[in-house]
This record gives C-alpha cells, structure tokens and sequence, in this order.
C-alpha cells in the first residue's frame, strides 16, 4: 500500500491546515513530490472562522480580531487580498467605542471619577502579570499564583491603601467599595472573554507573560475573516479539500522499538467506514476534539497517545467563549442611539440584586453597537454562562436582555437622563438574536486554549511534538507520522489566529525540511 509519492493528509481545513496545506502545495517542486489531501469533518472551510451576515450586516461568529498589525501574518494577508475596506456595513467596533457609558444595576449612572481609578488599576496589574516594562507590584513573593487570585489581592493591596471605603454614595445605600467591586467584576469578566478560562482562578499567572502580542492597534476585516482562510484554500486544485470527511480513528506505530513494518502508512478511519492510508497526518483538530479524543473509551488515536501528549493535552484550558448578537426594534425612536454600555452588576451576597436579571447575564460585561449607528448589538459570554445561552431559546434569551435593558436603562437615575441622546425613557425592545455555539459543537467542543493552574507553555510545545517521538537509539518506525497544529500547539501565540497559522507554516515546513526540500 505504499504510493510512490508520500501521501500528506491535513485534518482540519481551518487556518492551521489551510496554512499548511497551502505552504505545501505551492512551495516550488513540491507538486511533483507530495500527494496532499485536506479532510474536514464540517461542511464548509474555515474551521473556527466563520464570517456571517445577520440583518443586513456582516459579521464574525467566530475568530473577530486582528490583535495588534505590526507583524501580523493575517493583517498581511488581508492587505494583500484588499479585505480591509468595505462599503457593505461590518462589525467594525469604530472609535466611539472608546467612550462607554457605565450603567451599575439600579440604573446608576457611575462617572469616571469612581470607573477610572478601577479601570487603572486593574490595566496596570494585567501589564504587570504580562510582563510589560515599567509596572511594579507592591508584593514581590507572587508563588504560584492564578491570575485571579493575583487580580483579587492587587484589588485588597488597593483597598488597604485608601481610606472611606465604606462611604454610602446614596445609590440605595451602595457604599464605594462595593462598586468598586463591582466595576473591577465587570473588567475580570472582559478578561474571561479575552482567555476563555470561565474562572481566572483556573488562568496560570506565571504563563501569562509568556503570551506574545503584536505591536499596532487591533481591528476587525471588513469584508470578513472569511476572506482570510478562501484566499489561502484559493490556490489548491478542486478535489484536494474533501468536506463532511469526519475522522474516527488514526492507527499509527510507535516508535518502541517492537512489532514496527516500516512499510506500513498510518491509517485513517472515517465516520463513513471509508479508509484513508498517509505517509504523514497533519492533525489540526481543536484541543477540545483532542480533550475528547483521549478520553473516550474508543480513542481517537490507535495506539493511544504516549504519555507526554496526553499528560498535555489534559492540562490545558480550553474554555467556551460565546457571542450574542441582538436587533434593536425598527421601531424605536430613530434618532435614538444605542452607547456603548458596561454593566455593573451587585455581587452575589447584596440585597440590591434584581430577581429578574437571570444569572447568565451577570457576568456579562458589556453591551455596544457592532459600530456606531448599527441597530445590531453585541455582548460576549463566557465559561458556564456561555454553555447556558446555547441552551436558551430566543425568546428567553430576550426577556432576559429586555429585563435587564430595562433596570439598567429605562430606570437611569443619577442624572443619566440623556443616556440614549435624550431618550432614555424609549422602550427599548428587541426582535431578533443570533448566537455562537462553540461548546456544543462536536467539531471543536469550545473556543480556544489557555494556560490553566498546572500547566505551563511547556504543554504547548509538548503539544507541537511530532510523533513518533524520536531517542537516540530507536528509529524502528517511519517518522513523522502524526504532526500536530493549531493555536493550542503554539507557545506565545495560542488562542489566536495567527498563533495557528504559524503552527500550520511550521509543520509544513517540518515536512519540506525531512525530505531535504527547504523552502521556509
């Protein structure tokens, strides 16, 4: 069964394999030497990219932002395939969203006289737990930390330092400190969403400056990430990517040294009972899929995974961030403009809690327009509170933001009475909602990875491993058998995009270099 080309497969048409077939097929010769085949289990490209449209608008029901221009291989990319410009209406996150309105539940208009200095504090331990030059901490023996933990005692360290904590401002007898609280509970919520650890205590502190950001601001693409993972898909012959090709089983050799035929391909199982046999498998699947795969009584890999692989993949997070997109009536005051709103929410141990607001909004840190005048608005969810709205029906999911809407809005007080351009008092309704659902999905099982307490970025290199893992004096079975990319195998760029389009770049070029074809 051997074919007289080595035979390539990629699991996965996502950015990792896309990357990696494309760098495959149009290295200079490579044709001529490679057969290379893309299985994807879905029934479309992309993997957890996926550009939509909802009421007239385009946007991203999965990967959103380009984190920061400078270096960005994506931001290259959509240079070059012009897809930063638009005419047609995108979720664009446009300037006015540097000014958010902070609503505390009651309908308490808090200004940035009590917002900032949280705002401030907390951006200034994020910098510190990162690694950013110039930020001090007052507590030099951190230990191993989680970041919420970290976050919780910068938060004491500030209280400790400042006096009249316990002074009632007069919004139903609030005291200061327990705003703050809740104004720096709004901001570990974005933290949540920016990780997809749904519990910072599970988020690893001493990871965390490992985390690779590039310089410039962050966007959005205006004609879609989409564009992004077509333009690479653009260059590979009709046939080479198979859709609804979903992987059960991958039989390979380990390399122990017994019982090896090094003439024997590894061999791929489909959930239709077709067989697929390759010299190298390319594994792009998702740390979730992996999660999963490791766990079942049937295994996805056959033998199973050595130890090292599995130890890894068990201790790396992998949570579920979900976005909710909602349509503001039609029939609202036109001149009405929805702001940017951060919603502050009273703790679970205050008597001042609605007993109406459902408990999967109140980790929700935010609510704005997907830009300026759109009447399409966002909140991210994330953790428990994001596998409970893929369980909602629309219809629950609205009476729960228009419960909400209601106490924060309708009802401002403390002189917000010009909250929505004068007309605060509008019923504000809602007719439709759109919603991800990445935790349910049986093809990614979640969002994306992080440094969980127990782990390290060393489970992200075990994570890029290849195997069989290669020793001294064992080279009985054919190598590179399995390789493995995707965000969650990158040490300093994991939970992105680009982060897997590097993996995919460097797996592929793994492959050129083993057959002395090195064209990186």
């Amino acid at each position: 069964m051997v074919t007289k080309k080595p035979k390539v497969v990629i699991i996965g048409a996502g950015m990792a394999g896309l990357t990696a077939a494309n760098k495959l097929y149009t290295s200079a010769g490579s044709k001529e030497f490679i057969e290379l085949c893309v299985v994807e289990g879905g029934n479309r490209i992309g993997g957890r990219i996926i550009t939509s449209e909802f009421v007239g608008s385009r946007i991203e029901m999965g990967a959103t932002w380009i984190h920061g221009i400078g270096g960005s291989p994506v931001y290259k990319i959509a240079q070059e395939i012009n897809s930063l410009h638009s005419e047609k209406p995108w979720e664009c996150m446009d300037e006015f969203l540097d000014d958010p309105l902070t609503i505390a539940e009651g309908g308490y208009h808090l200004n940035s006289s009590l917002v900032d200095p949280i705002c401030n504090l907390f951006k200034n331990l994020m910098d510190f737990a990162q690694g950013k030059p110039n930020v001090q901490f007052p507590q030099s023996n951190i230990g191993n930390l989680s970041i919420g933990s970290f976050l919780r005692k910068g938060l004491d360290a500030y209280w400790g330092s400042i006096k009249e904590q316990e002074e009632t401002l007069g919004f139903d007898n609030c005291t200061r400190k327990s705003l703050e609280e809740g104004i720096f509970a709004m901001l570990e919520n974005t933290q949540r969403t920016y990780t997809s650890a749904g519990d910072l205590e599970t988020l690893d502190f001493n990871a965390e400056s490992e985390y690779r950001m590039f310089p410039g601001k962050e966007i959005t693409i205006a004609k879609g990430y989409s564009t992004i993972v077509e333009s690479l898909a653009s260059v590979l012959p009709a046939g080479m990517i198979q859709l609804g090709r979903k992987v059960t089983k991958i039989e390979w050799q380990p390399d122990d040294g017994e019982n090896c035929d090094v003439t024997k391909p590894v061999k791929i199982h489909f959930c239709d009972g077709s067989i697929m046999y390759a010299d190298h498998v390319i594994v792009t699947v998702s740390l979730g899929v992996l999660k999963q795969g490791i766990g079942d009584n049937t295994g996805m890999f056959s033998p199973p995974l050595p130890r090292f692989k599995t130890e890894a993949i068990s201790r790396l997070g992998f949570g579920v961030v979900n976005k909710l997109f909602l349509q503001l009536s039609p029939n609202r005051d036109e001149a009405m403009k929805f702001p940017n709103l951060q919603m502050v929410f009273h703790q679970s141990d205050s008597k001042l809690r609605h007993p109406r607001i459902p408990w999967w909004m109140r980790r929700t840190a935010s609510l704005c327009p997907i830009y300026g005048t759109s009447n399409v608005l966002l909140s991210w969810f994330a953790g428990k509170e994001a596998l409970e709205l893929e369980s909602l029906s629309d219809e629950e999911i609205i009476d729960g933001f228009s419960t909400m809407i209601s106490n924060l809005l309708e009802n401002s007080k403390n002189n917000a009475h010009d909250l929505c351009n004068g007309h605060a008092n509008s019923a504000i309704k809602f007719d439709k909602v759109l919603k991800t659902q990445w935790g349910t999905d049986p093809l990614f099982l979640g969002s994306y990875s992080y440094v969980a307490v127990g782990s390290s970025g060393d489970d992200l290199d075990s994570m890029a491993e290849p195997l069989p893992k290669r020793s001294n004096h064992s080279f009985n079975s054919p190598p590179l058998q399995i390789l493995f990319a995707g965000e969650a195998t990158h040490r300093t760029h994991y939970s992105t995009t680009h982060g897997a389009y590097f993996s995919g770049l460097r797996e592929a070029n793994r492959l050129l270099q083993h057959y002395h074809y090195i064209d990186i």
